[in-house]
């Protein structure tokens, strides 16, 4: 409910577990809009070769030379007076680039992704998540410059986002971070234009059954069977199923079902899961279920099981107040492209659910993060994101286009963050409410 341009909280969104954004209404035109529209139609060139070199070089995870290469050696060239630095914390592919203004304000920054996937290239679109980005950097010091904005931006060039232990996780850990307001970035699919996108948290066990090894037919007796320790595991998960929750997803692997011989009892097999959750309590709890199946299946044939659980990454929780700031730079811009950006409802419908996972997330507990989706124009085949169709949809000019709007609204957020005072501090209130709103539920 509203009144004299305050969105107050009902007793309705408070039973929603989340309150909305207690400020006064965003009516506040796009003011650097033109400028930061201009500003990046006059990278077009430049961004494109950029965009196109990374999609034809696909490197993979904490192997992105070429990326690396060329993003920064293009950072230094330009006259605004970047500061960068590679191969950061101990990484030789991250890298951090800094425009400061050189007087206390608001710290903004952007996440680079650089990876590709084992035979699929940038079916994942990493290209565009890093054109995106640095076109955001660059309008946003490129306004500073000309409006005399007090603080600083950074780009972050973020190895290893496909697979585990993604490289904002480990610059996190390392405190490159430290004093930064807010990150944003962006991903790219064929669905939907959100700001608000909820991603969900993951793990992965790995899995091994020893056993004993004895002859099929003349001693089976003797014989510690690790295959059906596995088996039993894996019907023993096949039946928890029934009873989890709409956003969990279990999925599992047989890797090593034993030797090729039938006239044994296998002493050794193995597999690889990897579950998903909506939230990291939900991950935990599923992870303790989960892990009593395959315990179950060692005390049921005698077998000895070694559980490896490695942590994934945790669930994005995106910043309303940037969003709102996000969507309204997004649906000033000409040629609003379909489908438009949906306002958001209660509950866990006010935001667009992925049901994939990034190590944004973590950094979403941080700091306030927006982690845009943006719908591309699909292949022939419409496939979305880890397909081949996707991977070529991802290299084409209108595909392109679309992230350079995506870095026009990224851009405008920032500035706004910038320039509007007051604004930062409604950003970190919404931040924190939704962290202890979260923390409740754990």
């Amino acid at each position: 409910m509203e009144d004299e341009g305050y969105i107050l909280v009902s007793r309705d969104d408070i039973e929603c577990g989340l309150h909305r954004i207690e400020t006064k209404e965003d009516k506040h035109s796009p003011e650097y809009l033109t400028d930061i529209e201009s500003y990046i139609e006059s990278l077009w060139d430049s961004l494109w070769t950029l965009n196109a070199f990374i999609h034809a070089n696909p490197e993979l995870a904490f192997q992105e030379y070429k990326a690396h290469q060329a993003l920064t050696d293009f950072l230094r060239s330009r006259e605004e007076g970047w500061q960068v630095t590679g191969s950061a914390c101990g990484m030789e592919t991250a890298w951090i680039a800094v425009f400061d203004s050189g007087k206390p304000g608001p710290a903004v920054s952007f996440n680079v992704e650089m990876d590709a996937l084992p035979n699929l290239g940038h079916a994942c679109g990493h290209n565009l998540i890093a054109t995106a980005s640095m076109a955001a950097g660059l309008a946003t010091a490129e306004m500073m410059r000309r409006y005399k904005l007090v603080g600083k931006v950074l780009i972050f060039g973020t190895p290893g986002e496909e697979g585990f232990g993604g490289g904002k996780i480990r610059l996190m850990e390392r405190g490159a971070y430290k004093g930064v307001d807010v990150s944003l970035i962006s991903h790219p699919g064929i669905l939907h234009n959100s700001p608000l996108v909820r991603t969900t948290a993951f793990a992965r066990l790995g899995v091994e059954y020893f056993g004993r090894a004895a002859h099929g037919a003349k001693n089976p007796w003797m014989g510690i069977n690790a295959l059906d320790a596995l088996v039993v595991s894996y019907n023993a998960v096949s039946v928890l199923r029934q009873q989890t929750m709409p956003g969990d997803v279990i999925g599992l692997a047989i890797t090593d079902g034993g030797e090729e011989a039938t006239n044994i009892i296998h002493a050794y097999a193995a597999c690889v899961c990897v579950i998903r959750a909506n939230s990291a309590s939900r991950l935990h709890d599923l992870q303790e279920k989960v892990s009593a199946c395959f315990r179950a299946g060692a005390e049921a044939t005698g077998a000895m099981i070694k559980l490896r659980i490695t942590p994934g990454y945790q669930d994005h929780f995106p910043n309303r107040v940037l969003a709102a700031s996000y969507t309204k730079y997004w649906d000033s811009l000409p040629d609003l492209p379909d489908p438009p950006i949906q306002p958001p409802g209660c509950g866990d419908q006010r935001f667009t659910w992925v049901k994939s996972s990034t190590d944004q997330g973590n950094i979403s507990h941080i700091m306030p993060s927006v982690n845009a989706s943006f719908a591309i124009p699909p292949g022939p085949k419409a496939g979305q994101p880890h397909s081949p169709d996707f991977k070529m949809a991802a290299g084409t000019k209108s595909a392109f286009m679309r992230a350079l709007r995506v870095g026009k609204a990224l851009a405008g957020t920032a500035v706004d963050v910038l320039a509007r005072p007051g604004l930062l501090g409604e950003v970190k209130k919404q931040w924190r409410r939704d962290m202890e709103a979260l923390s409740k539920l754990e």
